[in-house]
């Protein structure tokens, strides 16, 4: 069975999997959502949906496992009351795939301030799941198509990337993205490109050390040991199409180096992985789209995307 979680439940997690709820399935879904919030969307959409504690895969009904939240749901009005559940819920999918009830974890998007005006830490569900299940690190990998796309820093001020970027942290994600490529994706002999932090990757150490004194140093010793990594490169050539020809994925040194290429090859069809977990876990390239919710306008590619992926995943 996959665990699903709606994430934000005032954005368009509930319509999204609502919609996918009214097709026949191939795998077993559980939704950890609050009961009251699925039928209120399913009502405003016009969709009919019926709830069950039963494994099911029939069009137009849904296995819940209830996550009841403090307070009824207004689309589109964030409540910091309901973000415990938001919480409390993905807590209990965790503890599903650890125990081996799940087989893969899907998630929807959260709402980062909202969670934090609860008094509630958190900077995203990569982390707090890297913390949940005592990784000692996690990669994020968002997939578009054959275009891979991980990344070196996740959700960090840009102020703060240079010193965050170190030998050990570059080593410690490229061994998980080539042990992820092999494991996960069955790519026999990764080829990963790794891009620069500065413009020219530095320009010969002109505009920036990085390269030369981290970034160099680790590939290196990666190449030494029989690994296909290549870099660092700039990255306004690393994405060019005669390089990602001979490449499995890309590693960004941050956030919005390599993500603006990936969501423009495949917005709403891109899939965002974390490496690093002991289970399989995958989520949606989109935020919550406040604007949209109950309206019927939001797109379920990137989720259907994303539970297609995992069971492909859960199945190697």
């Amino acid at each position: 069975m996959l665990a699903i979680t709606p994430g934000e439940p005032a954005g368009i997690g509930p319509d999204l999997i609502v919609m996918l709820a009214q097709r026949e399935r191939t795998s077993d879904w559980v939704a950890l959502a609050d009961a009251e919030t699925l039928k209120d969307r399913a009502g405003r959409l016009g969709l009919p949906l019926t709830l069950t504690d039963q494994p099911t895969r029939g069009a137009s009904c849904l296995c819940l496992e209830p996550a009841p939240l403090a307070e009824p749901v207004q689309p589109g009005a964030l409540n910091p009351a309901n973000a415990p559940a938001v919480i409390a819920a993905l807590d209990r999918a965790v503890d599903g795939c650890l125990k081996g009830r799940f087989k893969a974890l899907v998630t929807g998007p959260v709402q980062k301030s909202v969670i934090n005006e609860a008094g509630i830490p958190f900077s995203g569900h990569t982390e707090y799941l890297r913390d949940r299940c005592g990784a000692t690190d996690v990669l994020m990998l968002l997939a578009a198509g054959s275009l891979r796309v991980a990344l070196a820093t996740t959700h960090l001020p840009l102020s703060e990337v240079p010193n965050a970027v170190t030998e050990a942290l570059l080593e410690s994600k490229l061994k998980l993205l080539l042990g992820g490529l092999r494991a996960r994706f069955g790519c026999t002999w990764p080829r990963i490109l790794v891009t620069g932090l500065n413009p020219h990757a530095g320009e010969a150490g002109h505009l920036g050390r990085e390269e030369t004194d981290i970034i160099e140093p680790v590939c290196a010793r990666l190449r030494a040991l029989g690994e296909a990594v290549t870099g660092p490169l700039p990255a306004d050539t690393a994405f060019t199409p005669n390089r990602l020809a001979d490449a499995d994925a890309v590693l960004a040194m941050y956030h919005d180096q390599g993500l603006p290429v990936l969501k423009h090859a495949g917005f709403g069809k891109a899939v965002n992985i974390t490496l690093g977990l002991p289970f399989i876990r995958t989520s949606v390239d989109h935020g919550t789209a406040l604007d949209l919710a109950g309206t019927g306008q939001a797109d379920p590619g990137s989720l259907e995307a994303a539970i297609t992926l995992a069971e492909r995943l859960s199945r190697r």
